[in-house]
């Protein structure tokens, strides 16, 4: 009879252990499931139904935990955060954001201006202090990145050789520049939107052709209202980062990154330091160079993905790596244009 008391007194305890822990674990769940709801309201997400809800919740779920994991490490010197990517794979951020093609990439030589450059380099620099870059915007889910650096690359460039900074249209060269290579949301190259400019004999303003974040047809009346003109575009010589300072020294360049991994869709602050290879699948902007608290050189990056991201829409990405590469290949197909 002991005996059996015993017996049950030990199945009341597992019982209990469990339905304790399955109290909690549910209790945690609910916790993460207010969040999701406070994240949904913050950035207006909106499901069809409640199985994709519930899906979405899964996901989101599991980056919280990468993010949180990644966090926790304190030799990164940089930092992730639950923004509007939050409540998408890694697969599918990397389809409806990075549209660089960098494997139909020219082969076309070009010359490199700053070359002799005798002249020391500031020691930083960042041209949004010296009024040549627009603020952040937002590509949405249409792939143009490429648009978008070609554009700030521009933008820059119009402000160092007239004074005036005026927002392009990056929806210009989505809807028109569409022969070759570059083919709207679907993707295209920095190199080739610069041809397209000068042989459009310059680009629209942002006001006037306003972006939309789809592909439409050419609305060729606004774009033959042109604000800025450039002359051509060059090339900076490949796997070389002291020749990206130089060029980035003189003016804002279009610069193309591996950007496909998770540390890069969470990025929050720091100078990113992260896991990333060279499959080269984002056009971005770099304006700007310099040197954390730490010691740490940095790239400062211009994203097109708006201000909820990175630092208020920028990422500062280690410079000066041992990789002739750069960190996710920054220094392998920069570009600038010329006027």
């Amino acid at each position: 009879m002991e005996l059996w008391k015993c017996i049950g007194f030990g199945l009341i305890l597992m019982f209990g252990a469990w339905s304790c822990e399955a109290t909690s674990r549910s209790l945690q769940d609910a916790s993460m499931y207010g969040r999701y709801e406070q994240w949904m309201t913050r950035y207006g997400r909106v499901y069809n139904d409640v199985n994709e809800k519930e899906n979405r919740f899964k996901i989101f779920k599991e980056n919280v935990a990468f993010i949180e994991l990644s966090n926790n490490d304190v030799n990164k010197p940089y930092k992730l955060g639950v923004n509007q990517f939050a409540d998408l794979t890694n697969e599918e951020f990397k389809a409806s954001r990075n549209g660089f093609k960098g494997h139909e990439c020219s082969t076309k030589t070009t010359s490199f201006k700053y070359e002799n450059v005798k002249a020391p380099v500031p020691a930083t620099m960042d041209w949004r202090k010296k009024g040549a870059v627009t603020p952040i915007k937002d590509q949405g889910q249409c792939g143009c990145c490429w648009a978008f650096s070609a554009v700030a690359a521009t933008e820059g460039i119009t402000q160092l050789t007239t004074g005036k900074l005026i927002s392009l249209s990056e929806q210009e060269l989505v809807d028109c520049d569409t022969s070759g290579v570059d083919q709207g949301c679907e993707g295209g190259l920095m190199d080739d939107a610069f041809q397209f400019i000068q042989q459009n004999h310059g680009l629209s303003t942002e006001a006037n052709y306003p972006y939309n974040g789809v592909d439409g047809s050419c609305n060729t009346k606004k774009a033959a209202s042109i604000a800025a003109k450039i002359t051509g575009y060059e090339d900076v010589p490949a796997n070389s980062e002291k020749a990206l300072l130089t060029a980035v020294a003189h003016q804002p360049v279009s610069v193309a990154i591996d950007a496909g991994g998770s540390d890069f869709q969470f990025y929050s602050s720091g100078v990113f330091t992260g896991a990333c290879g060279t499959s080269l699948d984002h056009g971005v902007t770099a304006v700007g160079y310099g040197v954390s608290d730490d010691g740490t050189k940095y790239w400062l990056v211009k994203n097109s993905w708006g201000t909820e991201w990175g630092e208020e829409g920028y990422i500062r990405m280690q410079r000066d790596v041992e990789a002739k590469e750069g960190l996710c290949g920054i220094a392998m197909e920069a570009s600038y244009p010329t006027a």
